[in-house]
């Protein structure tokens, strides 16, 4: 089973430089997007329901904003959309979609901004989120945690460390979260295979960065430890064009 990842920076825009052939191309079991920036009124038939798959939208109520989408081979059992807390909800973050052996949040965490205006908020949400994941697994759920996390974790994750230490999405207090999260038993799953720098999935469009490979690794696939021997591979698609993302993805053995 084949999971994608992808923060598209606007689904309109991505569907112009290719996102449409991509999307056949890879033949995926589940394709997770993030920052769609439009509402499903908004779009085509052929980007709202893809050929063959399930669909569903959580869009924010400020158009033009954040934004995700799941999109499935089979149905799932139950999908919610959202926390259940009115004060993120309405930026359309998060969907929950419940499967026969696991349960899949796509989720597009709050950027800091750069006079870290919404730091505060976005660790408020990381926190929900955690809480969120610990119920689940209290259940007895496996789940898969994919998304912009808007963090780059260590310096290996980023070009230039040391010159982004006062940066948001390199903060401490952001990165301790990370920490926070693997310490209740989630799992960096491309960690789990690949241990070189250069590996990123953003690059600002400015000055060529992306040509460079001047980026940061803000992009993830998280599992519970406990769901670990089901993880087969875990990969980044540098080469795929279209957004100042590029998609990641995971095998799992079911």
């Amino acid at each position: 089973m084949k999971l994608y990842s992808w923060n598209v920076n606007g689904v309109r825009a991505a569907a112009d430089k290719g996102y449409r052939l991509w999307m056949k191309k890879i033949n995926a079991d589940i394709v997770c997007l993030q920052e769609t920036k439009a509402r499903p009124e908004q779009l085509k038939e052929d980007i709202i329901k893809p050929n063959g798959y399930f669909s569903c939208w959580h869009s924010a109520e400020k158009k033009g904003y954040s934004g995700v989408a799941t999109f499935s081979k089979s149905k799932p059992i139950m999908e919610k959309k959202g926390l259940g807390l009115a004060e993120f909800d309405h930026e359309g973050r998060l969907i929950e979609s419940v499967f026969k052996d696991f349960t899949l949040l796509n989720i597009y965490f709050p950027n800091g901004r750069r006079d870290h205006s919404r730091v505060d908020y976005k660790l408020a949400f990381s926190d929900a989120v955690l809480h969120h994941c610990n119920k689940l697994r209290e259940k007895g759920t496996n789940v898969v945690i994919c998304g912009d996390f808007n963090t780059a974790h260590k310096e290996i994750d980023l070009t230039y460390p040391k010159a982004n230490k006062d940066t948001t999405g390199f903060l401490p207090r952001e990165r301790a979260w990370i920490d926070k999260f693997i310490e209740n038993g989630y799992v960096d799953t491309f960690r789990q295979f690949n241990s070189e720098a250069g590996q990123y999935t953003w690059w600002t469009y400015r000055l060529n960065a992306r040509e460079r490979n001047i980026g940061w690794r803000i992009d993830y696939f998280f599992i519970n430890k406990e769901f670990l021997p089901a993880l087969k591979d875990a990969f980044i698609l540098q080469q795929v064009p279209g957004s100042d993302h590029c998609p990641l993805g995971i095998e799992l053995d079911l």
